[in-house]
């Protein structure tokens, strides 16, 4: 039985687990580099090659159990794709007190996993790390585009976006007032992360596309962008969201497969078990 980061079977159980994990291996509507449907894979693999002892929280995350809820592999059309994302994170949301997760694939695969925690938990903000804005209403004839990544969260939930520096000139309309922080304007403002926390509460999915970072130290996305986040200051403000907030569900998105793929696995893998960190120190119920 493969088990996430190789834990014991004993932490792997859903019965066990406080946080429950869901792969996505989807890459049908990215436009640029391919390979994020060997996202997933490579994610576990650095995941397994990780050591379990977390130094700054002095904790072992994984002793609160992660459950390998499965891969959804669905990949007929984009909307297939959203439709069985969406059904599967409802299924597993009836299991009470759990953290969902999940690891794509292309940030399509968020569409339906956000949907499905918004039906659930009110009040939901939706805190995108993201190099890009993803807002456009349909994208190549496609409302699950990855393009249109959180147009409809936008719409339904509170939206605060952290580390853009791209877009399309029509996504401008639906830019969330006041909750964008862009990357230019982070790197000019020492006190970013207090002002996002401003406009960041109650129940709070995560959503991080890997090219959030700058490509120095996560080169291996679909579409990386110069200009973006660094490691600690992505951390500080992660751990202050797990301390004010409920974080009910998370994801991470557009690790790409490619020559020079292992430094960014390794990085999408510290990422997730830091959060898993946070979420012991915090969200321990």
């Amino acid at each position: 039985m493969r088990t996430y980061a190789g834990i014991p079977e004993e932490n792997a159980t859903l019965e066990n687990s406080k946080v429950m994990l869901v792969t996505v291996p989807y890459d049908g509507t990215s436009t640029w580099g391919k390979g994020a449907d060997k996202g997933p894979e490579l994610f576990l693999d650095a995941s397994e090659n990780m050591e379990l002892y977390d130094i700054e929280t002095g904790t072992e995350p994984y002793l609160d159990g992660v459950y390998l809820a499965g891969e959804i592999s669905e990949n007929s059309s984009p909307e297939a794709m959203t439709e069985a994302v969406y059904q599967k994170t409802k299924e597993l949301l009836n299991n009470e007190g759990k953290v969902f997760t999940l690891f794509g694939g292309e940030h399509s695969v968020s569409i339906g996993s956000i949907r499905a925690v918004g039906e659930k938990f009110e009040n939901l903000t939706v805190l995108q790390l993201d190099a890009h804005t993803d807002l456009r209403p349909e994208f190549h004839g496609s409302t699950s585009n990855h393009a249109c990544a959180v147009f409809e969260a936008n719409q339904k939930h509170n939206l605060v976006q952290v580390g853009i520096r791209s877009m399309d000139v029509e996504e401008a309309q639906y830019l969330p007032e006041g909750r964008v922080f862009f990357a230019h304007e982070i790197a000019n403002n020492d006190n970013w992360i207090n002002d996002v926390l401003e406009k960041v509460s109650g129940n709070v999915y995560i959503t991080i596309d890997l090219d959030a970072f700058d490509p120095s130290i996560a080169p291996s996305t679909g579409t990386p962008e110069p200009g973006g986040l660094q490691w600690y200051p992505t951390l500080e403000l992660l751990k202050k969201v797990f301390e004010k907030c409920n974080v009910v569900a998370f994801d991470i998105v557009e690790l790409m497969d490619s020559p020079m793929a292992k430094p960014t696995a390794f990085l999408a893998a510290k990422l997730y078990y830091k959060m898993l960190a946070y979420n012991h120190i915090y969200n321990n119920n």
